[in-house]
């Protein structure tokens, strides 16, 4: 399972002085661009082949508070996939530093085309990231979000 570690900054609270909604699914997607470039597919290569992440759905668990300067790992795992990888389901927990699980953040989505602006099966090498990700657990499949006519 992937791991990193983060901050609670003063721009992820609330005002009720804990980690605010948004700032869960920002370090979400922080955590999963970690990965691919950790593995081989940096930000740079998604730009050169316009394509990216789009999400379809989040859903935010909520556990323990998470306050300002708290330092916070977050992990990541790939819970489902299509075959042809073109549909995922991500799960990132948020643990504090006494261990604690303070959140869970499960995204479903999939590869955007820039330029078509639809639905793809990712290419070798980020389908390659994708079953890293899954390694060492057991990963449900889902359909394809390609219909049976696409290219």
């Amino acid at each position: 399972m992937f791991e990193t570690t983060s901050l609670a900054g003063w721009g992820d609270m609330d005002f009720n002085s804990h980690m605010r909604n948004t700032a869960y699914l920002d370090k979400s997607g922080d955590a999963r661009m970690q990965f691919f470039a950790a593995h081989d597919f940096p930000v740079p290569e998604f730009a050169r082949l316009r394509i990216g992440p789009v999400v379809m759905k989040d859903e935010v668990e909520y556990f323990r508070e998470i306050h300002l300067l708290e330092q916070i790992k977050v992990t990541l795992a790939l819970v489902a996939m299509a075959e042809d990888g073109s549909r995922f389901q991500l799960r990132n927990e948020f643990f504090r530093a006494d261990g604690q699980l303070a959140a869970r953040v499960t995204s479903t989505g999939g590869w955007l085309d820039l330029g078509r602006r639809k639905l793809i099966a990712p290419p070798e090498g980020l389908l390659a990231a994708m079953r890293i990700m899954g390694q060492g657990s057991e990963v449900k499949i889902l359909p394809s979000s390609l219909s049976a006519k696409a290219p």
